[in-house]
């Protein structure tokens, strides 16, 4: 049976502020020890005996382990930015040397005229917000007129927030692919993100019926180079959003953490080969963004509780990376991400114990060392770091 990599992305889960963090306004920024010091009762053993608190600067974690059972280390992002795409982009080999425009005033005047004409819809807001906050400001306007919400953030986005009553879901999904038309070239927005809600004024609850519409990869990248080597590449949560649909073989789109655990726990039990890819999105839109630290530690609680079923599941050939996308340190000010370094856990049944591969210099050196894992030929970005971890 042929080998297989299994890529985790505890999406935001950073580990330190980057020393370029002050050019974000991110100094002082670290997401999981900031988490740990105002919750001092958040504990992961799992991933501790794994490695993680034996990378370099996250001792203060606790529970740092003499004979770790991975290797680990940690990954420095060397494209402008910290954002989703940016991130994901980087590990699967491509450099973002121009980061992705934002609109911190929100988007000029003709782009909306021109995009109301084109949905047939009004829209309002048109400003930097957070989902849940701008939803309650906007939705009982909304209900009442039909106009669509529209917000950023301080990443490149056009999110469109909807009630499934008033705005159906394919009608909104339309409405996003319209707009991902619109905004390329000079505009080169990085995702467009569909936010449907339900529910009534005082109680908006946002639905598992996200979608978000990436550019398109400049380059290929890892996930091309496997699926042209005619292996599987199984992506699970918003992967598949997050590079347009570019080198995926089978999307399973998920609506919270332990969906994406237990679609990764279900892929895991096939005969598949290649690369099953899953991002765990909760740690930043539900909890990092929101600024809610004991939701945060409990989802790293939780996720760390199943990490056992994960490693279980792992054939002999399996190779498991854990890593990270950005930070967004709900301690943090704003409700925005952090520019900091990414964990970096290896493990599997070829995979030497107690390995630290000390702080790596991009995060391509995962597509890289998942490209020399499976023997496939692919002209990316980064290091591999196999030799210094296979036995």
């Amino acid at each position: 049976m042929s080998k297989r990599a299994v890529l985790i992305v505890l999406d935001s889960v950073g580990i330190g502020e980057l020393p370029d963090a002050a050019d974000y306004g991110d100094v002082g920024s670290n997401t999981l020890l900031n988490i740990k010091e105002k919750m001092p009762e958040m504990v992961l053993p799992n991933l501790c005996k794994m490695g993680l608190s034996n990378i370099d600067g996250v001792e203060k974690l606790g529970n740092v382990e003499e004979l770790f059972t991975g290797s680990c280390g940690k990954l420095a992002e060397v494209s402008l930015g910290k954002d989703t795409t940016t991130g994901h982009w980087e590990i699967a080999g491509l450099k973002v040397e121009h980061p992705f425009p934002t609109y911190p005033q929100g988007f000029p005047q003709d782009l909306i005229a021109a995009f109301e004409e084109k949905v047939g819809r009004k829209v309002i807001g048109n400003c930097v917000a957070s989902g849940t906050e701008i939803i309650d400001r906007l939705g009982d306007a909304h209900v009442a007129t039909g106009d669509l919400i529209l917000y950023t953030s301080a990443d490149s986005v056009f999110q469109i927030a909807a009630h499934e009553d008033v705005v159906p879901i394919e009608e909104l999904w339309r409405i996003c692919v319209i707009a991902r038309e619109m905004l390329v070239d000079d505009w080169n927005v990085s995702r467009v993100i569909a936010r449907p809600f339900i529910g009534e004024s005082g109680n908006w609850q946002r639905t598992a019926n996200r979608k978000d519409y990436s550019v398109a990869p400049f380059a290929k990248t890892m996930l091309d180079h496997i699926k042209k080597a005619e292996l599987d590449v199984h992506a699970i949560g918003k992967i598949s959003d997050i590079y347009a649909g570019q080198g995926i073989t089978q999307s399973t789109p998920t609506k919270d953490n332990m969906a994406g655990v237990d679609a990764t726990l279900a892929h895991l039990q096939t005969e598949s080969t290649g690369l099953i890819f899953t991002n765990l999105v909760d740690f930043d839109s539900v909890y990092g963004h929101r600024r809610d630290v004991p939701g945060y530690g409990q989802a790293l609680m939780d996720f760390d509780a199943r990490l056992p079923e994960i490693t279980a599941a792992l054939r002999p050939d399996d190779l498991l990376i854990i890593t990270a996308d950005h930070g967004c340190d709900p301690t943090f000010k704003g409700t925005d991400h952090t520019r900091e370094y990414v964990p970096l856990l290896v493990y599997g049944d070829k995979i030497r114990a107690g390995i630290n591969l000390g702080t790596r210099s991009t995060f391509s050196d995962i597509g890289k060392t998942i490209l020399d894992y499976l023997g496939v030929d692919g002209d990316i970005g980064g290091e591999s770091f196999l030799q210094e971890v296979i036995k």
